[in-house]
């Protein structure tokens, strides 16, 4: 397979995979279309480097969390107060599942940066304890101990008192 097959290989395997975490990253769906894109011409000029097939997500996520990164270093990008933003779940979402979706967005981005990075690279990003543990450059135990104390404090954001914490919290398991 030639350097252009693999390359679009790659991008059709993983490309909305690199779109949903370039999304969940930014939170706004322009600047993830500019990571991404930023991000395929990184993995183009680089795709020679790619020696193991199977490491090519983590890989391409990679990019796509420097490249992030990277856009933060050019330039400060105006800021939006959290509790304005209104998150809307698909229209033809089942209205209590909407809610639960709205509910669960809205606590995963008021997490700490330290919480949330872990968890979306694991949940959306499909990227193993020792993965994260590497891309962060801390010990898997540490990334282990994250996810864990991501998963309870949105067990705490999401129970709510009348239902015992059987509602959105079951959602997340």
């Amino acid at each position: 397979m030639n350097k252009k097959q693999r390359y679009e290989q790659l991008v059709r395997d993983y490309g909305a995979d690199m779109y949903r975490v370039a999304l969940w990253l930014s939170r706004d769906p322009a600047i993830a279309d500019d990571v991404v894109q930023e991000a395929y011409a990184r993995a183009w000029k680089a795709i020679d480097k790619l020696k193991d097939i199977h490491a090519a997500k983590s890989w391409l996520l990679t990019i796509v969390r420097r490249e992030h990164a990277r856009l933060y270093e050019r330039k400060r990008l105006e800021t939006v107060d959290m509790d304005d933003v209104i998150l809307e779940a698909p229209e033809d979402a089942d209205p209590a599942r909407r809610d639960t979706l709205r509910a669960l967005r809205q606590a995963i981005s008021q997490l700490d940066d330290k919480y949330r990075l872990p968890l979306v690279m694991q949940v959306f990003g499909g990227y193993s304890c020792q993965e994260i543990a590497e891309e962060l450059d801390c010990s898997t135990s540490a990334v282990m101990t994250q996810l864990f104390r991501a998963r309870q404090k949105l067990k705490v954001a999401l129970t709510d008192d009348s239902d015992n914490g059987q509602g959105v919290v079951h959602e997340l398991y």
